[in-house]
């Protein structure tokens, strides 16, 4: 692999931004907020105390939540918003009076409601609001379309504003679905813990309401086109319809950058860039739009004429003499489209009979009844077509870029994968479970026994070799979209030096996941670390072997050699006075989880406040960072960064850096 060095860090202006100054509130609200919250918190307690289920509770604190963190960062944008947080506490008080007498009379009425649910990323209570329609019958056994919609940016947005916005509003128009009105963890275009919000507050309204899991669309305009450029085509099986309005499809030309991407970033950002996923809309429904006059016309454009290569069809609506806004006739014309492919829904499993699918990484890796399991080479497109003969009861497959491949058994009684041999697949593995795996070979691609199934589709993988493979392929940022706690020190460091740094690094993460993600990091000493934690939490690691405990631990298991005075990656050599170690790779003590060096999301602040496209990885899978103090912290860059194979090892470990 490539080596290089980058700059990844600058002068940071606050040693610890997990701090916050508790902001006053303006005018006279100030006491009737700090007041009516306390009670609100002392109501929540009360509300689960011996309750076995919590979730309820989630759609009274989440009132507090958002009082809370409009008061610990300052964000009272307008005059209104202290008003705004004084009456959703008042709203959230109510709640917790019903809620206390077993009632939920928010729930099913008509119109606007806000809700909420817990993260199991963080712990977090996340807010999201649905509209009802007017003939809604909870007791009827129909179950309803779904339209997700994706909000764009606001750079006023905060909990407070989305509440005021949702909660008790009356149904728009003459609709007949449910609409989901999704927060996204404020401004990050629906990626990281934000594509999770999505996700969650998906499931949370499935759990609440009777939808239709066939019937489910995708839309948003602006920041909200570009989350549906994004999760449409990373998840094209999950939709009906796909809808982008304006947004943006790439990082390059968004970003405007005049300069090549260093060669790590160009394989980085192709995680995200929708425009590299534009084959996946021969699996969902895809349509673009953008107005005359907007920039942002860019995606609708581009991702039209990728279409029109691959033989795919994504329609584009332009809106005539029209700026960054819907043109009415434009907005029409795309809500007739998605009520087509909502009415029709998606084909009934074991359909459809033809697939083509492509990613650049095993996160974003199935779609209906396939599953890219490993690839041969990450970020590199790995491209399936596959099509069922129904006069042979054949699936066949072409793949490119792909060693394992899941498939559901009940496709096709045969499959011929690569021109090969025909092989089992109904009656694959003794026929005992869902899907079947196949493993390219020097010789061909070959069917997995039911044991060889059996053991990699339950994770039984302890001793074994690690393996990239789905929620487990890096690179660091990938550790916080799932559940995560952070490992503060508490021994005798190694390198006094290196240890304030990564404190730095930790205090850091905290601030920037608290502003920006919305939610307080869970962080721990180093002696409180349970084996529970160890089994369903990704650990992520401060200090060195010498001041925390759990490193000192596994530190051997892991592929850098780590003395008291160095660090060793690829056969260099680091002074750990003045060099840190920045790393992601199966938790010796759990494989099927991450630990994490020294490291939380590799953007920072400046990256949150420019631009949701610069929201893409700046380290890979490990860095080596050279850092300095400052007045106010430490500066860093990256002397090395790189990304492991699929084997989680480093390509030519003795190569000098170039």
């Amino acid at each position: 692999m490539r080596r290089f060095v980058f700059l990844c860090g600058c002068l940071w202006v606050s040693a610890n931004l997990a701090v916050f100054a508790q902001a006053q509130p303006p005018g006279d609200s100030a006491a009737t907020i700090t007041a009516t919250l306390t009670e609100l918190h002392e109501a929540v307690d009360k509300l689960k105390v011996g309750r076995e289920d919590v979730r309820p509770v989630a759609d009274v604190e989440v009132f507090a939540k958002a009082a809370d963190w409009i008061v610990r960062h300052n964000e009272f944008y307008k005059p209104d918003y202290a008003k705004w947080t004084v009456e959703l506490l008042e709203t959230g008080l109510k709640r917790a009076k019903e809620l206390a007498e077993s009632k939920k009379p928010w729930l099913g009425r008509e119109g606007s409601t806000v809700l909420g649910y817990y993260s199991e990323i963080d712990g977090s209570v996340q807010p999201f609001a649905v509209r009802i329609p007017p003939d809604y019958d909870p007791k009827a056994p129909k179950r309803w379309p779904l339209h997700v919609e994706l909000h764009g940016r606001g750079d006023t947005l905060n909990e407070v504003s989305f509440i005021h916005s949702h909660e008790g509003k009356h149904p728009k128009g003459d609709n007949s679905y449910i609409q989901l009105d999704v927060f996204g963890r404020t401004n990050n275009a629906y990626r990281w813990a934000g594509e999770k919000d999505v996700l969650e507050a998906m499931a949370a309204t499935k759990r609440l309401f009777r939808i239709d899991d066939r019937r489910v669309t995708l839309r948003g305009f602006s920041m909200g086109g570009a989350g549906a450029w994004h999760l449409g085509l990373h998840y094209p099986s999950q939709w009906c319809s796909v809808g982008a309005g304006a947004g943006f499809c790439d990082t390059i030309h968004h970003l405007g950058l005049k300069q090549p991407l260093s060669p790590l970033h160009q394989q980085l950002v192709r995680i995200y860039d929708a425009q590299d996923y534009a084959l996946n809309a021969f699996d969902v429904p895809t349509i673009g739009y953008g107005g005359e006059l907007d920039k942002q016309i860019f995606a609708s454009k581009t991702m039209h004429e990728l279409g029109e290569k691959l033989g795919v069809p994504i329609p584009r609506l332009i809106g005539p003499m029209t700026e960054h806004k819907w043109h009415p006739e434009s907005l029409a014309e795309f809500m007739k489209f998605h009520a087509e492919y909502s009415a029709a829904g998606r084909p009934q499993y074991p359909a459809p009979s033809k697939i083509k699918f492509i990613t650049y990484t095993l996160k974003y890796n199935s779609t209906d009844w396939l599953i890219v399991e490993e690839q041969i080479k990450p970020y590199e497109a790995s491209i399936i077509e596959a099509e069922v003969d129904p006069a042979s009861d054949t699936l066949n497959v072409t793949t490119q870029n792909t060693s394992v491949l899941q498939i559901m058994r009940d496709v096709a009684a045969n499959i011929v994968i690569d021109g090969g041999k025909p092989l089992p697949l109904g009656a694959a593995a003794g026929g005992l479970l869902p899907g079947v795996y196949f493993e390219k070979r020097e010789g061909g691609w070959v069917g997995w026994d039911y044991n060889q199934s059996h053991k990699y589709a339950s994770h039984d993988n302890a001793g074994d070799e690690p393996r990239k493979r789905h929620n487990l392929q890096g690179p660091i940022d990938d550790a916080f979209m799932s559940p995560f706690v952070c490992v503060r020190p508490t021994g005798v460091p190694w390198s006094t030096a290196q240890n304030d740094w990564a404190k730095w690094t930790l205090s850091r993460f905290e601030g920037e996941f608290d502003k920006w993600m919305r939610a307080r990091v869970p962080v721990i000493n180093d002696t409180q670390v349970t084996d529970e934690m160890i089994e369903t939490k990704h650990l992520i690691l401060f200090g060195d072997p010498g001041s925390n405990a759990v490193l000192a631990k596994i530190v051997g298991r892991l592929p850098v050699k780590w003395t008291k005075t160095e660090i060793g990656v690829m056969g260099q050599s680091y002074d750990n006075a003045t060099h840190g170690l920045a790393l992601i790779y199966p938790n010796p003590l759990n494989p099927n989880r991450y630990v994490v060096v020294n490291s939380g999301h590799t953007f920072h602040e400046p990256d949150f406040k420019a631009s949701n496209a610069s929201l893409y990885p700046k380290l890979g899978d490990l860095a080596v960072l050279k850092f300095a103090p400052a007045k106010d912290g430490f500066t860093q860059e990256a002397v090395l960064a790189e990304i492991f194979d699929p084997r989680w090892r480093l390509s030519d470990p003795q190569s000098p850096a170039e």
